[in-house]
């Protein structure tokens, strides 16, 4: 990992309000010349602090998901039981995220399914066939209250 300065965080910052911002917008909120703050975004990229870029759909848009918070307990925290269930997580598009946690549960999963239904099926035929697993709560997310500060705004890429 990067050392990250305090205008690492300031372009990060704004990143994270308008990614689509150009080069050029970026580089004159951010206090830096256009060619230094290129220099900058690429060697977050290339390090891996940034890891990509996303389009957030709008709830009412085709591909629209449910958003499901799962926590999951295993009957052992052994490394073997959590590198199994690692590698069982990694083999299911649904799973977005999967977070090894401290506290009441072991892991917490971010999946994405277009309805119920289809939460219903990953339940049974995925979650609850996972290597390990002795306990699972699911809570379905009514809205993202900060996907606003993330609206897409109108630009192109940095360059």
């Amino acid at each position: 990992m990067i050392g990250l300065d305090a205008q690492d965080h300031e372009i990060l910052r704004l990143l994270r309000l308008n990614a689509r911002m150009s080069n050029a917008a970026l580089a004159a909120e951010a206090g830096l010349s256009a060619s230094a703050c290129l220099r900058r975004v690429r060697r977050l990229e290339e390090s891996g602090v940034i890891r990509g870029y996303a389009a957030i759909l709008a709830p009412s848009a085709p591909e629209a998901v449910i958003t499901v918070m799962v926590y999951i307990t295993l009957e052992r925290q052994t490394e073997d039981c959590l590198s199994r269930f690692e590698a069982a997580a990694r083999r299911h598009p649904e799973i977005r995220e999967c977070y090894l946690m401290t506290g009441a549960a072991d892991y917490f999963l971010k999946v994405e399914v277009p309805d119920a239904a289809a939460f219903e099926r990953v339940h049974t035929e995925i979650l609850a066939a996972m290597p390990g697993v002795s306990r699972i709560q699911s809570s379905f997310a009514i809205r993202n209250a900060l996907a606003t500060r993330s609206r897409a705004r109108s630009g192109g890429g940095r360059g």
